[in-house]
């Protein structure tokens, strides 16, 4: 898993972020999801470092990357605090241009750092989500049901903090069995880390602060950049033909295109894990895409 990468643990000015790098040519950096690390593109990284080199981390708060404290604003764990993390640690590495690949959490954080660093991103791929404003604008009884796991997580400390600490395998363990189709998509041993990092009290609270965050002020900042900012770069979006956000939306193709002007995509016909349960097809989309 990851052969010829190699690990590191960078200090940003908002946290330590944990990753790998492998390959050569133009960098790339993978963004992982819920409830996974950046372990979550093992089948898919190496695929792109035979023609990139490619930046696989974990966002902060989640799998070794740091928890630093939060604030009763939950800023620290915006996407934008989240973002900025990721930008400065490709800086440090020393590149000021990257193409940009996230799913679900990552996919959030790759957007706002599109929204934000225009200069910095320039080719920008997201996956199963539509952005956070559009999200909530649009959130009805079919969304309470289905995405239960938001408002659970974005309760008032430390009422999901506690349940999470007295079964942490339960909650990951659901979301990996009920949200896709391929049902071994996840070795042991990533599904072990997956789990490991809900049982650190710590990450816990650190990832219930970023769902806090999407419904404050990552809402708010959303809000603030519709109709008045776009995604400079082009956007490829690929979604889950079986999943929740084929279910919620009719066109969530037409949501992406009121933020960008050059958007393309499909939808995968597998469940919401994307590139671990569609590697082939995520490997090619990424690599068509790209450039």
């Amino acid at each position: 898993m990851f052969d010829g990468f190699d690990v590191f643990d960078i200090e940003t000015p908002g946290a330590t972020i944990h990753g790998r790098r492998g390959g050569s040519g133009p960098p790339v950096l993978l963004l992982h999801g819920i409830p996974e690390t950046h372990l979550m593109w093992h089948k898919v990284a190496p695929r792109l470092a035979e023609k990139y080199t490619v930046v696989a981390t974990d966002l902060r708060g989640w799998g070794d990357s740091g928890t630093p404290p939060s604030t009763s604003d939950h800023e620290p764990y915006s996407m934008r605090a989240i973002a900025r993390d990721q930008i400065e640690m490709m800086r440090i590495l020393g590149y000021q241009q990257f193409r940009l690949v996230g799913h679900d959490r990552g996919a959030r954080c790759a957007y706002r750092l599109a929204l934000d660093e225009p200069d910095a991103v320039t080719r920008l791929a997201v996956m199963d989500v539509v952005p956070i404003g559009d999200v909530y604008n649009r959130a009805d009884r079919a969304f309470s049901l289905s995405y239960w796991v938001w408002s659970f997580l974005a309760a008032p400390a430390p009422v999901p903090e506690q349940f999470i600490k007295a079964a942490p395998a339960v909650l990951v363990d659901f979301m990996l069995d009920t949200w896709p189709e391929v049902k071994d998509a996840f070795p042991p041993e990533v599904r072990a880390a997956y789990v490991k990092q809900f049982s650190d009290p710590a990450t816990a609270h650190a990832i219930c602060e970023e769902f806090r965050a999407a419904a404050t002020v990552d809402y708010q900042q959303d809000e603030a950049d519709r109709g008045n900012r776009r995604i400079a770069c082009p956007v490829l979006f690929l979604w889950s033909q079986r999943g929740q956000v084929a279910k919620l939306y009719d066109d969530p193709m037409a949501i992406w295109r009121e933020w960008a002007d050059d958007v393309r995509g499909e939808p995968v016909p597998v469940g919401h894990f994307i590139p671990e349960e569609a590697p082939d097809e995520t490997s090619r989309q990424l690599l068509d895409f790209l450039g």
